[in-house]
């Protein structure tokens, strides 16, 4: 089977900078926006960045830990989606509108 060069000249340090890069581009995205559906992908975003980060680590010392915390990263996650999906629909039926400034109207 073929296998490119480039695959082989990928380092550690490689993954370990796009997963930092992804994960700071999702914490911006937290801190900046007011949309709370982009909150949510922003958060998801840094998750990935973790599990790159992860994932990366664990294959280059050859150990399947990682893998696995990967895993269960990705099944708390996917908990998560269900949940925050439900309270933004709530939250749009009450209030006509997804800014994250208006959850103080919010009492319950």
């Amino acid at each position: 089977m073929y296998k490119p060069d480039i695959i082989e000249h990928i380092s550690l340090n490689h993954y370990i900078i796009l997963g930092t890069a992804i994960f700071i581009i999702g914490l911006l995205g937290v801190l900046v926006r007011k949309n709370i559906i982009i909150v949510f992908m922003c958060i998801e975003l840094m998750l990935n960045g973790v599990n790159l980060i992860l994932a990366s680590t664990s294959t280059f010392y050859s150990d399947a830990g990682g893998q696995v915390m990967v895993f269960f990263t990705m099944a708390v996650a996917a908990a998560e989606v269900s949940v925050g999906l439900a309270i933004i629909v709530m939250m749009f039926k009450n209030l006509q509108s997804l800014n994250i400034d208006l959850f103080g109207r919010l009492k319950g």
